[in-house]
């Protein structure tokens, strides 16, 4: 008996040539990549450099914050301690006023003989009593007369000449002047001599509008 013989028919379908499979994509250096850009170590130094920075400002901000407290309490204090010292000049200011006018009732009922002596004892004690009430206030008068003439604390209100006398030297006194503490509460108004001119203008003379 014959041997059959197998034939064996290839579809041509099966033969259809596979592709190569393509490598998938190399991501290691973008990953790497990435991953440098968000290192956390380097990201906790730079917030820490930025709240190191801004702890700073604020540091310098307070400093200076206290230092305007400081010196807003100083001159507070200067302030207050000014507001103590003068408080009451002007009500002193204004006894003046009856100062003035004690010394005037004391030297017109001098003048007048010893049958005013009375008057005049009385007028002196009240001046002597708000003399001292004005020093106890730390009031106290401009020693002008035979001084030499100073602006800050004298008021020229003329001149006369006088051989007798330096010129720019005070040689009436028409009204005291007063200080209270180290501050002027009215000038001295006065009189001031000045170089006996002999037909000539005299060089040394002041402006009495100081």
């Amino acid at each position: 008996m014959a041997k059959s013989k197998r034939i064996v028919i290839e579809d041509e379908d099966e033969k259809i040539p596979q592709e190569p499979l393509e490598s998938p994509p190399d991501h290691e250096e973008e990953i790497g990549e990435q991953l440098q850009a968000s290192d956390p170590v380097k990201d906790f130094e730079e917030k820490l450099a930025e709240a190191q920075k801004e702890a700073d400002e604020n540091r310098e901000r307070m400093l200076r914050m206290a230092a305007e407290l400081e010196n807003f309490k100083k001159r507070s204090a200067r302030d207050q301690e000014d507001l103590k010292k003068y408080a009451t000049e002007n009500l002193i200011r204004q006894l003046l006023t009856v100062v003035d006018n004690l010394e005037r009732a004391v030297d017109s009922a001098s003048s007048e003989g010893e049958n005013e002596q009375s008057v005049v004892d009385g007028v002196a004690l009240t001046l002597n009593e708000i003399m001292k009430i004005l020093e106890r206030h730390y009031v106290k008068p401009i020693q002008a007369l035979g001084e030499p003439f100073d602006p800050a604390f004298h008021q020229a209100m003329s001149q006369e000449e006088k051989a007798e006398q330096p010129p720019n030297t005070v040689v009436q006194e028409y009204q005291k002047g007063y200080l209270i503490h180290d501050r002027l509460l009215r000038p001295s108004m006065v009189v001031v001599s000045k170089a006996v001119s002999n037909g000539q203008s005299p060089d040394n003379t002041i402006d009495t509008s100081a």
